[in-house]
């Protein structure tokens, strides 16, 4: 038989094969290709039933036919060209799809595997390309919809086919872009999934694929400065760095675009990437607090070389920023006047600069931020919030630390700006309501802080300022009245005109008492001004403020007590009741020994904040925040303070004060005070053990139970925390108040829980292991398991370091003996053998010296004296094993050469001895 009559039933078999499932492939994309027919589950059944046959398919490949190929090559087209309809039709339509885009995406992917089994056909220019690029597509596909594992298969293959092509000879651009994308696409996709280095090493193999080209420059730069952005929003420890890393790359490819820039609108459009590029450069600089390099990007920014450079307005900022890092005032006012030449700048850009210039130059800069700000009205938008916050800013809050000269200065400001006729202009009409109504806040609190300073004049000028916006309505007719009755009150002031009989004569008697030094008379004469019938609330802030003038401190206590008596009715009241606590403690912080007076007026603050709400109590947004630190802060500093002075019980009570302050919500939201919080109440727990020692009696059942429920708490946010911000010093101390409070409630399982959740952690430390294991060896509530498990831990701890501490090692091993014998006794002999033996592996090969030699001597003696009850009782094998640790162990110890001398006589007589009993025992 010939060969050809011996194959062609396989060649006509498989033929065969290639028609009836290309037949299938055929009738399943028409049906793809009818859009009326086309449901989700239609699409995936439809992309399942394509998989088979394209599986059947390759299994007969390669195939030699061309037309065969060509066959394969256009059923995938139309399969694709269907896919790319399907798209289409759900972008156009305004309803939401017939189909997931999951589907559409599966049949593009089963286009580009068909594509890819027909490879090479003569014909088609490029087939290889054409594969990859539908890949590629795909993959770009399967990566918008966040599929990134598909999509890094798809980009693989597309790199897998192109890596067999020599394009880097081809005259194509199209194809050179590709292979660039691709590169790109798959770097993408590796950063998306936190493959960081692989991302980086492919944006690093992309720039052998640039072949000189600006589009490609322009690409991988741009992607560059993506991952830079996307580096800098993680606030991780390394991100400034990395992202700094990743802005110069860009700006290197920026630089060597321009040199292949051809056209003036590449330039330009390069050169705006690299102005970008730059300007996020400095602002990391600023961020890293690096002045100097910020100055130098702006001026290269300033002095580019085409067009006169870059003018974007947040230059102005950077360079203003660096100049206040740097301390020269005189060059940041010349930024921030800069501004005012520059149309356009956005509201938030020219606010933010005011601002930190504001805080960098004090009162100083009161007269230039009102400057700049009224220079960039009708030049730049400006909102009727924007003027509020500048108000707000300038004029300060009681309490800034600013002397009486400087808030007078800072006011002057305000009422010039707020005075302005643009100003006022932004508050016209209902849109602007709640502006008007904060600023006229801004300006009442500030013209109150003169009026408390006794600066009238100023002061009237400020309330005159305010009335500004106050609307001549029904609604603001008792603000406007109260504005009047305060006018009057100041004016009074000024001229000296007598006032009401009744306050002039309580007034002067409550005067005369400060004068004499009488507090007592003071204090009853404060009671007797709260029943008179003219009688206001103001009085007694104004009592207080005397009182404190006058040195007399105890009176202005007295004073603002009985004001906090007015708040409990529930009226409206002038002063927020918080500003009127925050005042009493910081005159009791004046004098010392009022501890216990500041806890109780804390703990009012506290039960009054439960009574009626954190924002009725302490305010909203910024200002409620900062009352509310205020009083954690207090809290917190005097806990501290007392437990240095060894007052643990006032210690106590400010640290659980301070934890609950800081957990407050205010607005809805918490501050980042999770770790304060923590530290509050374990520290809280740790004052409450030292308060026991110090008094010398146990603590109560109900406090042991309140310790436990403040430590549950404390756990529960350090579970919440990431390794990287647990503090070891924090979480030792929460394992060890955990251990102690668990002991008192017989707990052993959840003390060894808690120390073996410690030791495996990373916050470990073998020093802390070393002190749970001593205090878990001794005392009434010792624990055997938890000290030897400790005290293990803490010795491999040790022994892993570059350089152990050996000092610590050696009490280690002593304490591990001494655990063993006492606790197990006689029963695990093998045990404390062991430990010996141990000691002894450590000592070999350490240099003279770096073992303590008094630890060295402890465990020689103590092993060879181990000798001599087994001596006594003919254990002769176990009389042996003692006594050659102890000989082994003075070998390595200097200073027991006598020692050693003695124990190889002893052993030597000692062996002899034995024989001799060994052979008399044998004689008949």
């Amino acid at each position: 038989m010939r060969i050809a009559e011996i194959s062609s039933p396989d060649i006509r078999h498989q033929s065969n094969g290639h028609d009836r499932l290309l037949a299938q492939l055929d009738s399943l994309i028409k049906q793809t290709e009818n859009r009326s027919h086309t449901n989700p589950e239609t699409l995936t059944t439809l992309a399942s039933d394509i998989k088979q046959i394209l599986t059947q398919l390759s299994q007969l490949a390669p195939f030699s036919s061309n037309s065969l190929k060509l066959y394969i090559w256009k059923l995938s087209y139309r399969l694709w060209n269907s896919c790319v309809d399907l798209s289409n039709a759900a972008s156009i339509s305004r309803s939401s799809p017939a189909f997931s885009p999951d589907a559409v995406a599966n049949l593009r992917h089963v286009a580009a595997d068909l594509l890819s089994l027909a490879a090479d056909v003569s014909g088609i220019p490029s087939p290889a390309i054409k594969s990859a690029s539908f890949y590629f597509k795909t993959g770009v596909v399967w990566h918008d919809l966040k599929k990134y594992d598909l999509a890094s298969g798809c980009f693989e293959k597309a790199t897998e086919i192109v890596s067999k092509l020599d394009i880097s000879r081809s005259s194509d651009s199209d194809e050179r872009k590709l292979l660039l994308d691709i590169n790109i696409a798959r770097s993408r996709t590796a950063w998306e999934v936190l493959e960081q280095n692989l991302a980086i090493t492919l944006l690093n193999r992309a720039k052998c694929l640039l072949f000189g080209l600006f589009e490609h420059y322009k690409s991988l730069a741009n992607q560059y400065l993506t991952f830079a952005k996307s580096a800098l929003s993680k606030n991780e420890t390394n991100s400034l760095n990395d992202a700094l890393k990743l802005m110069n790359e860009a700006l290197e490819l920026c630089e060597k675009g321009l040199g292949e820039a051809r056209t003036r609108e590449e330039t330009t459009e390069l050169k705006g990437l690299k102005f970008k590029t730059l300007r996020f450069i400095s602002a990391i600089h600023l961020q890293k607090g690096e002045y100097e390099s910020v100055i130098k990007c702006v001026r290269v920014l300033r002095e580019g070389s085409f067009d006169g450079g870059d003018h974007h307005a947040s230059l102005p900022v950077l360079a203003m920023k660096a100049w206040l890092g740097l301390g020269r005032y005189s060059e940041a006012e010349k930024e921030l006047r800069g501004m005012v030449e520059i149309k356009g700048v956005p509201e938030c850009i020219w606010v933010s600069a005011v601002e930190a210039y504001f805080q960098a130059a004090g009162t100083a800069g009161a007269e230039t931020a009102k400057g700049v700000f009224l220079g960039l009205l009708g030049r730049c938008h400006v909102s009727a919030k924007a003027a509020v916050r500048m108000a707000h800013r300038v004029a300060g809050d009681e309490g800034d630390g600013v002397s009486e000269a400087a808030v007078k200065l800072r006011a002057k400001a305000v009422a010039e700006l707020v005075s302005d006729e643009r100003v006022l202009a932004l508050f016209v009409g209902d849109a602007a309501a709640k502006e008007r109504i904060a600023m006229h806040a801004v300006l009442w609190n500030c013209a109150s802080i003169l009026f408390r300073s006794k600066d009238y004049e100023a002061s009237a000028e400020m309330f005159e300022k305010s009335m500004l916006y106050l609307p001549f309505d029904v609604e603001n007719r008792i603000l406007r009245a109260k504005s009047f009755r305060v006018l009057c009150l100041c004016y009074l002031g000024l001229f000296q005109i007598d006032r009401a009989q009744e306050y002039i004569t309580e007034a002067e008697k409550f005067k005369i008492y400060l004068q004499k030094n009488d507090q007592k008379g003071a204090i009853n004469q404060i009671l007797a001004m709260t029943i008179c019938l003219d009688f206001t609330t103001d009085f007694l802030s104004l009592a207080a403020h005397e009182a404190v003038a006058c040195q007399a401190l105890p009176v202005a206590v007295a004073a603002l007590s009985n004001l906090l008596n007015f708040y409990t009715s529930g009226k409206p009241m002038p002063t927020k009741e918080v500003v009127v606590l925050r005042t009493i403690v910081t005159i009791l912080t004046q004098e010392t020994g009022n501890e216990s007076e500041v806890l109780k007026y804390m703990k009012r603050a506290h039960a009054r904040t439960s009574e009626i709400g954190a924002n009725c109590f302490f305010g909203t947004e910024e200002a409620g925040r900062r009352e509310q630190n205020w009083l954690a802060v207090m809290s917190w500093n005097f806990g501290t303070n007392c437990g240095k002075e060894k007052k643990y019980e006032l210690c106590m009570e400010f640290l659980r004060l301070a934890s609950e302050f800081y957990g407050i919500r205010v607005d809805g939201q918490v501050e980042e005070n999770s770790i304060t919080v923590c530290k509050s109440l374990i520290l809280t727990v740790s004052a409450m053990i030292a308060s026991e020692n110090q008094k010398q009696i146990a603590l109560m059942n109900n406090e042991v139970k309140q310790a436990l429920e403040l430590l549950d708490r404390a756990g529960k946010i350090l579970t919440s925390l990431s390794t990287g911000v647990l503090d070891p010093d924090l979480f030792f101390m929460y394992t060890f108040n955990a251990y102690d409070i668990q002991g008192r409630l017989g707990n052993s399982e959840s003390q060894q829980l808690l120390v073996k959740s410690y030791a495996s952690s990373k916050a470990c430390k073998p020093e802390y292991l070393l002190q749970i294991g001593l205090a878990a060896s001794q005392g009434p509530r010792s624990n055997p398991q938890v000290a030897a498990f400790a005290l293990n831990e803490c010795l491999s701890a040790l022994l892993s370091c570059p350089s152990p501490d050996y000092q610590n090692v050696a009490l280690t091993v002593r304490k591990l003996i001494a655990v063993a014998s006492i606790h197990k006794g006689d029963t695990d002999d093998d045990a404390v053998h062991g430990m010996y033996k141990q000691a002894y592996r450590i000592m070999v090969g350490l240099k003279e010296g770096e073992f303590p030699s008094e630890e060295g001597k402890w465990l020689a003696m103590t092993a060879w004296n181990r000798a001599a009850v087994p001596v006594r009782l003919g254990q002769i094998d176990l009389a042996k094993k003692w006594m050659n640790v102890g000989l082994e162990l003075t070998k390595q110890i200097v200073g027991m050469e006598n020692y050693r001398s003695c124990m190889e006589d002893f052993i030597s007589s000692f062996e002899k001895k034995c024989l001799e009993l060994s052979s008399s025992k044998n004689r008949p």
